[in-house]
């Protein structure tokens, strides 16, 4: 399963700024070679693919956690990591869809658990799910026999996929591939239900993702913190499902815009800052 993007107005003016550059350049060439250039650089703007919150989310996810970590997960963290945040490695695992060698975790970013039903390992992606690979990282990690550079690509994957298990979508109900099936139009534009949820409501907001993670955290009290950390990843799944009803509620035109990012967009900051919280409890009875 392979979800696509959506040419958007960023896109636009990208190609435009590329039209400009190939015109000239077709001056000094002959057009076919431009043709083909031209082609070439559509088609992989037009079918590279995104998975996740987008980067301002996971990262948004990554500094709430690192800003709930003990003191002496921080230290070890660190140890793994070096200089790296988990703000900005929370994005690695959709960088390295570039790079064959990581092709296994390409179906690791979702979960299909049909209405009415509970997770079935049988039912999912024969590589792997989210939620069955979260699973096995968390293990992985407690048990000290990985190599440094398994550590860290473990550790990397795991702030990723618990951003992941947390955007309602990603926990999908196998009928329309996490909403990306789901065309609509977000302000005018082309779009899809799940690229609503990954980034064009929280793109809207024009904030950097230490802004967005400063305003959600001023929200995570201390009994909520512990209210949070004290559930269980099947419970994350439980309550993904049970936005669906929310999530899928768009008018029958598909025009979506400022109504229900107002009736969204408080969701999607809730799911960003109960996933940061989580990810910090994990991390610190890993590393604490």
């Amino acid at each position: 399963m392979v979800w696509p993007t959506v040419i958007n107005s960023n896109i636009i003016l990208i190609a435009h700024s590329a039209s400009v550059y190939f015109f000239k350049f077709a001056k000094k060439t002959s057009m076919y070679k431009v043709t083909t250039l031209l082609i070439a650089f559509f088609v992989q703007l037009v079918y590279t693919p995104l998975f996740g919150w987008g980067q301002i989310g996971h990262r948004a996810v990554g500094q709430i956690a690192e800003w709930h970590l003990s003191k002496k997960a921080t230290k070890n963290i660190s140890q793994v990591l070096g200089p790296l945040s988990l703000a900005m490695v929370s994005t690695w695992m959709d960088e390295i869809r570039s790079d064959d060698a990581y092709d296994y975790t390409n179906t690791w970013h979702w979960v299909t658990i049909p209405d009415n039903t509970s997770y079935n390992a049988d039912i999912q992606e024969e590589a792997g799910d989210a939620f069955g690979m979260t699973q096995k990282i968390i293990a992985a990690l407690k048990t000290d026999t990985l190599s440094q550079q398994e550590e860290k690509e473990y550790l990397m994957m795991l702030v990723h996929l618990v951003g992941d298990l947390h955007q309602p979508l990603h926990v999908g109900n196998g009928e329309d591939r996490g909403g990306n099936d789901v065309k609509v139009e977000w302000m005018g534009e082309p779009s899809n239900l799940h690229r609503v949820w990954d980034s064009d409501m929280i793109d809207g907001k024009q904030l950097s993702y230490t802004e967005l993670a400063q305003h959600l955290n001023r929200r995570a009290t201390e009994r909520l913190v512990q209210q949070w950390q004290s559930s269980s990843p099947e419970q994350w799944l439980a309550e993904a499902m049970e936005l669906r009803p929310q999530v899928y509620d768009v008018p029958d035109n598909k025009r979506l815009g400022y109504q229900y990012s107002y009736q969204n967009y408080a969701t999607v900051e809730h799911q960003l800052l109960v996933a940061g919280v989580r990810l910090a409890g994990i991390l610190n009875e890993i590393y604490g």
